[in-house]
Order: structure tokens, then C-alpha cells, then sequence
């Protein structure tokens, strides 16, 4: 299947600025690229931490910043009030639907378990042939390496199919991993599911 175009990425990422100024400058860079290239971002909405960092650097190179929150934390007063868009949903899960509905592809920076669980959500989706839209990893100063490790191992160990382990993309560099993403076609793989490897 050839490519799609890709209009806008949802990133998925940390409310903290972790322990590293690498996580903060890597989403300054993305939001960079991502403007360059003229690709919306799709977030969670907060102005704080890694997410914060992005949106600004986003708005900064005169991009489009959309951002999705649960009431309950805009009423807490985290949300970025000077986005393009910003969409206050009633729960987490809506918060999802709205992200991938919104977006033609999906990044996840460096982030907690709240990060992780969207991305394999979203990464699951297209194993399960529910969209074709390409999954992705910054990895910014090794700290997806683990769990690049733990992935591998799930395939040697027949829990998670080779084809599916594909669909993720790992890259370091922001701008090689958005290129990759403007050229990716999904690649063909079994409708059926095998019920053990999901």
C-alpha cells in the first residue's frame, strides 16, 4: 500500500521535564520539525513538562499545536491556553479517541506509564488492522533502549509476531524519524489474529 500523506502526528509524552535537559531539547527539536514540515502536532494539551516544551517549540516555528484534555485536569489549570485548538473531553478515554481520530501517525517521547499505555494502545490498534497509520519511537539518550530489549525478546519468545514488531519505528533523530513517517507504507501482514499473540 503506497503512502499516505501525513497531515498531522499525535506525540505522545511526558507532563514532567524528566531528569535529562536531553528530554526537553529533543521536544523543542521535533516541534521544530514538525512546523518545517508543515505537519500538525496533536497532543495531550498541558503546558507543563516535556508536552509543555513541545507545543511551544511548535507555536515558536509558527506551527499548529492541537491540543486534547480531560476536563479535570483543564479545570486544574494545566492546560496550554495560547494553542491553536484546544479540545476539553470528558475522560481519558475520549482524550484517546480524539488524539488518533485527529492524527495521521503517532510518536512517543520520552514519558511515564501514561505515555506507554497510549502508545501501545494506538500500536495495538494496528495489529489489529485498525488503522494503517505509523507508530514511532524517539529515543532520546537511550531511554527507549530497555524497552526496545524487552519488545525483542517478546518476539524470541513467540509472544508478539515479527510483522507486528515492525510497525514501530525507532529512530534518534527527530527529523530522520518525521521523514520516515511522510514515506511509510504500512507493511502487509495476515488478517487473521492469532489469539495467543496479542
Amino acid at each position: 500500500m503506497s503512502s499516505q500523506a501525513v497531515r498531522s502526528i499525535c506525540v505522545f509524552c511526558g507532563s514532567s521535564p524528566g531528569a535529562l535537559p536531553d528530554y526537553i531539547e529533543s521536544a523543542q527539536a521535533l516541534g521544530g520539525v514538525l512546523a518545517q514540515h508543515g505537519i500538525g502536532l496533536v497532543y495531550g494539551g498541558a503546558s507543563v513538562g516535556v508536552m509543555g516544551a513541545l507545543a511551544d517549540a511548535v507555536l515558536a516555528a509558527g506551527g499548529k499545536a492541537v491540543g486534547v484534555i480531560p476536563r479535570a485536569l483543564w479545570e486544574r489549570e494545566v492546560a496550554h491556553t495560547g494553542l491553536t485548538e484546544l479540545h476539553v473531553v470528558e475522560s481519558m478515554h475520549q482524550r484517546k479517541s480524539r488524539m488518533a481520530e485527529l492524527a495521521d501517525g503517532f510518536i512517543a517521547l520520552p514519558g511515564g506509564i501514561g505515555t506507554m499505555e497510549e502508545l501501545f494502545e494506538v500500536w495495538t490498534w494496528a495489529q489489529l488492522g485498525m488503522h494503517r497509520k505509523p507508530c514511532g519511537l524517539l529515543d532520546v539518550a537511550g531511554y527507549y533502549e530497555p524497552l526496545i530489549t524487552f519488545l525483542d525478546h517478546m518476539v524470541q519468545q513467540q509472544f508478539l509476531r515479527e510483522p507486528h514488531r515492525s510497525f514501530l519505528l525507532l529512530d534518534q533523530d527527530p527529523q530522520a524519524l518525521v521523514e520516515r513517517f511522510e514515506h511509510y507504507s504500512a507493511p502487509p501482514v495476515p488478517q487473521w489474529i492469532d489469539r495467543a499473540q496479542t
